[in-house]
């Protein structure tokens, strides 16, 4: 598509970020301190978290970021003709950038960009790689975390006859728990006002051996991804924890339609983070992560539920992934 040629350069970052230090050791020891030991999957993404991430990307046996990136260039022309001209376009958990290009290119004249993510690092480095590929279209980058509310800028709130889009690819909504999910939905319709859209991925249910050989590849990248949150843990904390000490293990739990991420204890030990100790038995697991599967009725369901109108769904030939158009009503 083409864009009109004036020049931008990146605004200042804009920070919406909490103290995250004190954060993230709280939700560490609250996860420590369940019965079902858990660390939260937003944690993943340090530096070296998100660097891992992108390399489980191109790992063959993770199917989700080449078949939505071919979902997309196979159908941008009927996405970009569903959302029309000069769109403002939020993004939650934009991470390197990759689909945004595409979407960016594809789209007919959109108007600004507003990518929010909880890595200051990565966030900076694609903001300024966009702002310089597309010179015509502002680019607003937020640091912050998504799962909480966040002030947006005024390219975003204003009221235009133009529409806004929320762009949210990944199936990154697949970390919330159902309830969570429904939630969520319902927080980005809030945003948004009658005739806005939400393009979404979700992944989809499909044969257990996919799912599993997707979170555990031969390489052992998503191990190490996993294991890292250890490492994070112990390169920010005053803490004895060894990361060597677990083992990654991830599944799919047919009943929930879910892959679960665990990290396995070899052995008893007594973990202590900040002078509060914690006791695990050999075997006994934190759960790191969910990855929800959906059938599309079910998602479906979620998104009328949440307030939209249910429009178009692309999918891959294999039926693998899915990504939905959702209009808000």
């Amino acid at each position: 598509m083409m864009h009109n040629t004036q020049t931008n350069a990146v605004p200042s970052m804009i920070d919406n970020s909490i103290p995250h230090h004190q954060e993230f050791l709280r939700d560490v020891l609250h996860g420590l301190s369940q019965p079902q030991k858990t660390l939260p999957c937003k944690y993943f993404y340090d530096e070296r978290g998100s660097q891992l991430f992108e390399a489980i990307c191109s790992t063959p046996e993770y199917y989700i970021t080449r078949t939505e990136i071919d979902i997309l260039k196979r159908y941008m022309a009927d996405i970009a003709a569903i959302v029309g001209s000069h769109c403002d376009i939020l993004e939650f958990g934009s991470g390197a950038g990759i689909k945004i290009r595409l979407l960016l290119d594809g789209l007919t004249d959109p108007r600004s960009y507003i990518p929010i993510d909880i890595s200051m690092e990565i966030l900076e480095a694609s903001a300024r790689e966009l702002a310089q590929q597309f010179p015509s279209v502002q680019v607003i980058p937020i640091v912050g975390d998504y799962h909480k509310d966040i002030q947006l800028p005024d390219a975003f709130r204003r009221q235009t006859p133009q529409r806004k889009l929320v762009f949210f690819p990944g199936s990154t909504i697949s970390n919330f728990t159902r309830p969570e999910a429904q939630t969520f939905l319902q927080r980005i319709r809030r945003l948004l006002t009658e005739g806005d859209g939400l393009l979404i991925g979700v992944d989809c249910i499909k044969e257990t051996e996919i799912l599993n050989a997707a979170y555990n590849d031969a390489a052992g990248v998503t191990a190490a991804f996993n294991l890292n949150l250890l490492h994070r843990i112990k390169n920010t904390f005053s803490t004895n924890l060894k990361p060597q000490h677990f083992f990654h293990h991830a599944y799919f739990n047919a009943r929930e339609a879910r892959i679960e991420m665990h990290l396995v204890s070899k052995l008893d030990q007594i973990v202590e983070v900040e002078k509060t100790r914690f006791s695990l038995r050999k075997g006994e697991t934190i759960h790191t992560e969910n990855s929800y599967k959906y059938a599309l009725p079910v998602f479906a369901s979620m998104a009328q539920q949440a307030g939209f109108t249910t429009g178009k769904v692309w999918q891959d030939p294999g039926h693998l992934f899915s990504l939905h158009y959702l209009t808000a009503h």
